[in-house]
């Protein structure tokens, strides 16, 4: 990779959709020599795809939080069965195995608080081993770089 790889990652990160013409503009590159090195990024894997981002308030999201959760035994097993049952939760939209006093960050996104609650106590609940819940509520967001 070279400046031009960077600097096209780069806008690419802030404007997925900007069209190849616009995006050689902005890399001082020509249009074909552009095109060449995003498909390269794209077959090399540096760009798994491309998103949406999508607006929370407009797809009817009031309430977001930051769950870590706690295993009660740290075996591959225990991990195993607390992914399993978190990929079916639609309101967990990230999931990271972590070091510290917990096992798992999750991003929750609900419609509101009690959305947020039926899956606190129904879905977090409910999954065997789950010793600690920490909820931890997003009330502003300034700066926001997921794709």
């Amino acid at each position: 990779m070279d400046r031009f790889d960077e600097r096209i990652l780069q806008v690419l990160k802030s404007h997925g959709r900007l069209p190849n013409v616009d995006l050689a503009q902005e890399v001082g590159l020509s249009p074909s020599a552009t095109l060449r090195r995003v498909q390269e990024l794209e077959r090399s894997g540096v760009i798994e795809g491309y998103r949406a981002v999508l607006n929370p308030q407009q797809m009817g999201i009031g309430f977001v939080a930051y769950v870590t959760v706690g295993l009660s035994n740290h075996s591959k097993h225990s991990q195993v069965t607390f992914e399993e049952h978190i990929a079916l939760a639609d309101e967990v939209v990230e999931c990271h195995n972590i070091t510290g006093t917990s096992e798992y960050l999750l991003r929750v996104e609900a419609k509101d608080l009690i959305a947020y609650k039926r899956f606190h106590t129904d879905i977090l609940g409910e999954i065997p081993k789950v010793d600690a819940i920490t909820t931890m509520v997003v009330m502003d967001t300034s700066k926001n770089q997921r794709g």
